[in-house]
């Protein structure tokens, strides 16, 4: 069975995206930070899941110049592995390996829980990963704990209604003041 896990970043105060949805704030790289972003992108194989909103943030960004410059391994990793945008707005994908799905993120991925593959990961998407936590079908998260307070914004859980008991797995704190939790469901 292929398990899903959710990769996001949150604030010290509990939002992944500010109060005008920007998530610019979750990138201060360094040499150690950078490092680890490349290793842990190029770790394993995934499928990548996304909302329409963090999709099209993302394909503005990884196919770039830029990105090549910035985070060559995690660029490699990101045009290059299967995507999955779950939309009903969005009529075509131009980033490589990229399929769009116009039907109920829940109903979607218990059923490519239940098919041979690689596992799958969610990036941002709050919405996203608000209805599959809800649904129980995420096995993992990975939280990077950024060490700065902004005040208002969206919660990586809006909307999910029910108690969720997670383990803490590990942890690692970086020079930067990162601190990525993993834990299990």
């Amino acid at each position: 069975m292929r398990k899903l896990m959710v990769f996001n970043n949150i604030s010290l105060d509990g939002y992944f995206t500010d109060g005008n949805g920007d998530m610019s704030w979750a990138h201060n790289q360094d040499a150690e930070w950078t490092q680890f972003s490349s290793d842990n992108a190029s770790s394993g194989s995934s499928e990548l899941l996304f909302g329409r909103v963090t999709y099209e943030m993302m394909a503005s960004f990884w196919p770039t110049p830029q990105a090549q410059a910035a985070l060559p391994a995690v660029a490699e990793v990101m045009n290059s592995r299967p995507k999955l945008v779950f939309s009903r707005t969005l009529k075509k994908a131009d980033w490589e390996n990229t399929r769009i799905v116009d039907a109920d993120a829940v109903s979607e991925v218990r059923k490519l829980k239940g098919l041979a593959g690689p596992d799958m990961v969610v990036m941002g998407s709050g919405s996203i990963v608000a209805q599959l936590s809800e649904a129980r079908l995420v096995d993992s998260y990975q939280l990077v704990l950024h060490p700065l307070i902004i005040g208002s914004g969206r919660t990586l859980f809006e909307g999910v209604a029910h108690k969720l008991e997670l383990k803490l797995d590990k942890t690692r704190a970086f020079q930067n003041g990162n601190l990525v939790l993993w834990y299990q469901r």
